[in-house]
Order: structure tokens, then C-alpha cells, then sequence
């Protein structure tokens, strides 16, 4: 698939990043020969310098032979441009990156749609409702919800005094044969182990567990961990994503959440003061440690900092976690950074690009592919897909399917009913089946639902 990407900034790079692995065909158009160069030195991708607004640069970089255009650069505008004439220069697809909640209004004037844009991304608040989805469960530093919020994905770190430490898959599976689940993936020191069932869980193993979703909670108690409710919570940031998820929170009416929200800058803490009105907004320094404890930190149930500053973010949530926060929340940017936060005693981190990658995946693939998600600190993909009439996965049960190694599938939506499933699972035409793999088999799956 010819992709072209417009922006060579933090979530353009990350794009690029997968989906040259992927083996697509990638186009890199920006302005800033800084960011072009690093893309063209890592990345086997093609690079053009020049302006996403001008057509000769556009056509230059292939725009008019592009099954999908991805513009993501930092201003709505230039986005929107760029993807209106690469939409009239023939691109099939174009999908912008477009942060202003004016133009996703339902009563908006002009929509992207008027504009030829198909698809509208926000990485930020895709990340934000990311971090509300954290804040249902005290004990996951995942929660991948599936099959129609039938069935979900939890993360969870197996500290030292864990009773499945030393325990093999096998083992685990037969103590709890009452409850029905399948442990998926683990991450250990920097790898991705799609496991077998005599490999044995270790101290510190990041491990991700599917599930029915009324069954969590029972299976987060096999991992010795244990679940308590959130209805308390402390924002560090308060320029970008803070208010966001503040209000993502003040609208769910699930609960009376109490919410505190900390912002350096005197000016935007007093504006967000007199716009959250439900929200107790704090003027300070988040990595303040005198600050958090005049403020109570140690009485909220969850800690999130989603300043613009990563450091900054793990140095506050490490802060809160020495004062004894049940959960903390970091954003981070760096990739290399999310297993180290979690290695340090994070108890969860959101990365933006990885939400948007997460929404473009769903349109790279398109076909019978429902959902794509990127797993956080891993070098592994959730893929929920529809086996199509005739496919080579409906031919016969899994366990006499040719799978690839570093594959898994994991669970079937049959008729409204999930299941977890086994070697004897048959899949039928129009099943909702979700899969696990590792980024270089992808195509090869894919192609067994096709």
C-alpha cells in the first residue's frame, strides 16, 4: 500500500515507523530537514523536503498515487490544506490529525468531511479517554476493552511476592481451570514473549491476560493483586490533555468524582478555574513535593501527570507513588520510556502516539479488520478481525491451522457470545476473532482471514 505521511514530528516518525515495518510502501513530506533526516538515517522510507501546501511538493512526494494520505503536523490548518488538495490530487484516503473540538462538532458550519478528509485523529483526546479507561481498575497498567466490551485485555505487573512468580502457564491454567482466560503476551526486560505453556512467569513480568470481561475481577485476584475502587484523583497539567480528561471524568455520572488539577501558570490555572467548575484547580509545580503534600496527594486514589514534559511527568507520579498513591498515570512520548516507567514503579503510561497509531492502524488494514491496538511498551498488536466466507481459518479447527510463530489467537465473538479460544475452537464465516501477534507476521495472518 503506497502511504504518504505529512510531518515528521513525534507521532509522523512513530507512523512511519510501523508502517515501514509493515512493509508498506512510505512517503515522508516535511519542511524541517532536521526531522527529515532522521526519519531518512532510521527508517526505510522515502523522504521529500518541502511544504504541505504547495501542490508541486504535494505531487512530488507522490500525494496523487497514495491509497492513504496521513497528514499530522502540529497545526490544524496545514492538515486540513494539505489533505483537501491531496484529496483532489486522487489520494483514496485522507486522514488528518485535527485537535480544535470546533470541527467535530455534529453542528459545526464546515466539517472535514466538506474538505474531502475522511478521517479525523486526536491523538490527544484519544489518549485522554485512554487514562479515563485506566482509572476503572486500580490494578492494570492496560485495559484493552474488545469484542464489544465483551471481553477485555488487562495488564499486569507481577511483583516479587506474587504467587504466579516461578509458576508455569501451564500450571496457572490448570489451578484456575474454574476460570476462563488466556495469557497472551508477556514482556520481560525488553522483550515480547507470545508464550507457551511450559514457560515459566518471573519477578517484574509485565503479562496480558483475555478475559471475559465479568471475570477480571476474579483473575486479578490470581495474580495477587489487589482491586480498589477510584473516585479520587490529582492532575498534574493543566495546557493540554489535563482539562480534558477533568472533563471526560465530570461528565461520567457513574460516580461523584472528586478532582484536583495543578498548573504552573498562574494565567491558564485561573481560566481553567472559572471553566471547570467542578474541578479544584491548584496554581504550583506538580514535581513540588511540599505542594503535593499540602494538597493531599496522599488521599486521592490515582495520581496522573500529562504535562508537556515527560520527565517531569514520571518525576511527579514517582513522588506520589512514595507518598503512597494507589495508581499513577504518566504520559510519555519516548518509547524507550514506557518499559523503564514501569520498571521504576509507574503503575501505568499513556503515549499519544501510540493512540493515534492505534486509530490509523484501524484504516491501514481495512478489509474485515474491526480494531487494531498497538500494546503499550510491546512489540505486539491486538487485531480483532471477521473471517471472510471460504477463508483458510474457517477450513478447520485452530489447533490444525498453519499459524506463524509469534501468533495467537485468543478469543471468538460468535453470534453475540465470546469465548476464550482453545485448539479445538472452529471459526465460522462472519466470527469476530481476536488475535495477538508480532508486527512481522501481521500480513501472514491477515491473509488466513481473507
Amino acid at each position: 500500500m503506497k502511504i504518504v505521511i505529512i510531518g515528521a514530528g513525534e507521532i509522523g516518525y512513530d507512523l512511519a515507523s510501523i508502517l515501514s515495518s509493515e512493509k508498506h510502501d512510505v512517503v515522508v513530506l516535511d519542511r524541517e530537514k532536521g526531522p527529515l533526516s532522521k526519519v531518512a538515517e532510521s527508517l526505510d522510507v522515502l523522504t521529500v523536503e518541502g511544504n504541505a501546501t504547495s501542490v508541486k511538493d504535494l505531487v512530488k512526494a507522490d500525494v496523487d498515487e497514495a491509497d492513504i494520505l496521513i497528514s499530522v503536523t502540529s497545526i490544524d490548518e496545514v492538515n486540513m490544506i494539505s489533505g483537501m488538495i491531496g484529496k483532489r490530487l486522487g489520494a483514496k484516503m485522507v486522514i488528518a490529525r485535527i485537535r480544535s473540538d470546533e470541527f467535530s462538532d455534529k453542528e459545526a458550519p464546515l466539517t472535514p468531511s466538506d474538505l474531502g478528509i475522511d478521517v479525523m485523529i486526536h491523538p490527544e483526546l484519544s489518549a485522554s479517554h485512554e487514562i479515563a479507561q485506566e482509572l476503572k481498575r486500580s490494578s492494570a497498567s492496560d485495559i484493552i476493552n474488545l469484542a464489544d466490551g465483551k471481553m477485555q485485555i488487562i495488564g499486569i505487573r507481577l511483583e516479587k511476592d506474587s504467587p504466579l512468580v516461578n509458576m508455569s502457564l501451564n500450571q496457572y491454567a490448570s489451578d484456575y481451570s474454574h476460570l476462563t482466560f488466556r495469557v497472551v503476551a508477556i514482556g520481560r526486560r525488553g522483550h515480547t514473549i507470545i508464550p507457551k505453556g511450559n514457560i515459566k512467569f518471573q519477578n517484574y513480568d509485565q503479562i496480558f491476560i483475555l478475559s471475559k470481561t465479568k471475570d477480571i475481577n476474579e483473575i486479578v485476584a490470581t495474580t495477587g493483586k489487589k482491586e480498589t475502587e477510584i473516585n479520587s484523583v490529582m492532575i498534574a497539567g493543566g495546557s493540554g490533555m489535563g482539562p480534558m480528561i477533568a472533563r471526560l471524568l465530570c461528565a461520567d455520572k457513574s460516580k461523584n468524582w472528586s478532582i484536583k488539577l495543578i498548573e504552573p501558570d498562574y494565567d491558564t490555572a485561573e481560566d481553567l478555574a472559572i471553566e471547570l467548575k467542578d474541578v479544584m484547580v491548584l496554581n504550583g509545580n506538580p514535581t513540588d513535593p511540599d505542594l503535593l503534600v499540602t494538597e493531599g496527594v496522599s488521599d486521592v486514589d490515582a495520581f496522573i501527570a500529562v504535562t508537556d514534559d515527560e520527565e517531569s511527568n514520571i518525576i511527579s507520579c514517582l513522588l506520589a507513588k512514595h507518598l503512597e498513591v494507589n495508581k499513577t498515570v504518566a504520559l510519555v512520548s519516548k518509547p524507550d520510556f514506557i518499559p523503564l516507567a514501569q520498571t521504576i514503579g509507574l503503575d501505568a503510561v499513556v503515549n499519544k502516539k501510540g493512540a493515534a497509531s492505534n486509530e490509523i492502524h484501524r484504516y491501514v488494514r481495512r478489509g474485515r479488520v474491526v480494531s487494531v491496538t498497538e500494546m503499550r511498551g510491546m512489540k505486539a498488536e491486538v487485531i480483532e478481525l471477521i473471517a471472510s466466507e471460504g477463508s483458510k481459518i474457517t477450513k478447520k479447527p485452530i489447533k490444525k491451522q498453519n499459524l506463524p510463530d509469534g501468533c495467537l489467537i485468543g478469543g471468538i465473538l460468535c453470534d453475540g457470545s465470546a469465548k476464550i479460544a482453545t485448539g479445538e475452537s472452529q471459526i465460522q464465516p462472519d466470527d469476530r476473532v481476536i488475535v495477538f501477534c508480532l508486527p512481522s507476521v501481521i500480513d501472514k495472518v491477515t491473509n488466513l482471514f481473507q
